[in-house]
């Protein structure tokens, strides 16, 4: 039989990127359906139903030649590698059950170890969304990571399936579409739905029109397989890993699957892993991460060394909640022109502004500048990047593709509308959009395999590192995922906010306490007795 092969450009986007990396946890496994059929047993099944035992079988059998495609050579510019960074790229199956069928390429990268000698394996950096991108982060943080480790392991990462340089799909969906906050489904100024349930259902209509078997193959178990084929290749027995966000789900899922390949695991900022809540829980937890997080900036601005930097927004941290709740609410009503035309400064752009800001401690002074022109009536507000155009379809592609597929979300219009409600008056720094309708109540075809069950089956090598304030990943909702991984799991709590632990200490931000015990694990395999807070 032929095989064909999808190929797709390496550069990515930086709007893409920028985009999908504010976007957070939900922007966003199995074989992908051309049909659009729901496969699988009932949702929270912990078995594989018989289509993901033969996936899983045909991807054995097909995944020892794949080792010949990785040749490594020069990353691309547009990748803005690390000194030492190499990339390549792995050919898979579109459909891991069809292996001699169409096969798409991934972008790989790796930064080898610069002491052999030191060598203990390799290590995954698998990155969060959906919709980050791996090569991109090792980028990123690879050398910080190569230095912490001391040259043990050798760092691996590839872009997921839809992202970066790997194969993507596409919807066709209109440039008003594309934006974040509209993707993003911000209620209507007075709290109506309306317009977000139209514009989920064109979505949808456009992705099942025009997205086809590669938008099918976007699923968590997808990746999970494409990880298997990825170790096999680089000729690993196992292989650790540094997952975020996202990943540490992706992370799990191979953890249960594979247990036997796993080495030490680090999952860093977990989301709830129930079936019943994977992705829609997840978009969900996100109001209580907002006002979890919420109080570390209003103290910041609130602070009196804000003054010399023109950035101190009120003299109390609650004047600073009052300030920043009224603005929105005027906002929107009144929205401002900004420095981009067709851009205006509303109360859903200024609340995805603070989700994005709440992220990180370097993100404030930018927020607390927004905040300050929005209230000066000849200032011209300035909006982040990722509000300032349409990103690309192939990123808005993914940044549905997965939630969508991975699970069945609800399907009534008028549950979201009360649930919209509620939330407003519960959680107005994120003004209901966290249960908000999206595409994928009106998916064609609903879930490609239902979402599987973790549990506590397998050995002990896994360490969880969460913040106590995360806007994204709760740290309620991470303790949900160290109940499921049981004695499996050991969990560092580090007294923090943000969104990410380890190695995010530029500038001084980071937790030694937290960053000594990953480090630690990593090196020797040691970890705490018990959980642990830093």
């Amino acid at each position: 039989m032929t095989t064909h092969r999808v190929r797709t450009s390496f550069a990515a986007s930086a709007l893409a990127i920028a985009a999908l990396a504010s976007a957070g946890l939900v922007a966003a496994g199995g074989p992908a359906s051309a049909t659009g059929d729901t496969v699988g047993n009932e949702a929270g099944t912990s078995a594989p139903s018989a289509i993901a035992v033969a996936t899983a079988t045909a991807a054995r059998n097909v995944s020892a030649a794949a080792g010949a495609d990785l040749q490594w050579g020069d990353c691309p510019a547009s990748v803005k590698p690390g000194e030492g960074q190499r990339c390549a790229t792995l050919s898979v199956p579109l459909d891991h059950s069809d292996p001699t069928g169409p096969r798409i390429d991934l972008a790989v990268s790796r930064l080898a170890s610069a002491r052999p000698e030191a060598r203990r394996g390799t290590l995954l950096v698998i990155p969060g969304g959906p919709g980050s991108s791996g090569v991109q982060r090792l980028a990123q943080k690879g050398a910080a990571l190569a230095k912490e480790t001391g040259g043990a392991y050798d760092l691996v990462a590839f872009d997921p399936r839809g992202v970066g340089g790997s194969a993507k799909a596409r919807c066709g969906l209109a440039d008003e579409d594309r934006w974040m906050v509209t993707l993003r489904s911000w209620p209507a100024a007075d709290g109506s739905i309306g317009s977000n349930v139209e514009r989920a259902r064109r979505i949808a209509e456009a992705c099942g029109r025009n997205g086809g078997a590669m938008l099918r193959s976007l699923t968590t178990a997808n990746q999970v397989r494409d990880m298997e084929v990825l170790r096999r290749a680089l000729g690993e027995p196992k292989v650790s890993a540094w997952a975020t966000s996202y990943g540490t789900y992706v992370a799990a899922r191979y953890a249960q699957e594979h247990p036997h390949r796993t080495d030490r695991w680090v999952l860093d900022s977990s989301a709830d892993p129930d079936p019943r809540r994977v992705a829609y829980g997840w978009l969900a937890d996100m109001a209580k991460g907002a006002e979890d997080r919420f109080p570390d900036f209003a103290a910041w601005a609130s602070h009196p060394d804000r003054e010399a930097e023109g950035l101190r927004l009120a003299d109390a941290p609650e004047d600073v909640r009052a300030l920043v709740v009224g603005l929105a609410a005027r906002l929107d009503r009144e929205p401002r022109a900004t420095a981009v035309p067709g851009a205006p400064l509303t109360g859903a752009a200024f609340r995805q502004a603070l989700q994005s800001a709440l992220y990180s401690d370097a993100a404030f002074p930018g927020f607390a500048r927004l905040v300050g022109q929005a209230l000066d009536p000849k200032g011209v507000p300035v909006l982040p990047p990722e509000l300032t155009g349409a990103m690309p379809d192939e990123a808005a592609a993914i940044m549905v593709g997965v939630i969508c597929n991975d699970v069945d979300w609800p399907r009534s219009v008028p549950a979201y509308a009360r649930a919209v409600a509620a939330d407003r008056a519960r959680h107005p720094l994120t003004g209901g959009m966290p249960v908000n309708v999206t595409p994928c109540a009106f998916w064609k075809g609903g879930a490609v395999e239902k979402p599987v069950r973790l549990t506590d089956d397998g050995p002990s090598n896994i360490l969880m590192i969460q913040n106590l304030r995360d806007p994204s990943t709760p740290y309620s909702s991470g303790l949900k995922m160290r109940e499921a991984l049981g004695e499996r799991a050991r969990m560092v709590s580090v007294d923090r906010g943000g969104h990410g632990v380890y190695l995010v200490g530029a500038g001084g931000a980071g937790n030694a306490c937290g960053d000594r015990t990953v480090t630690r694990f990593l090196l020797t395999g040691e970890r705490p007795e018990t959980d642990v807070r830093c």
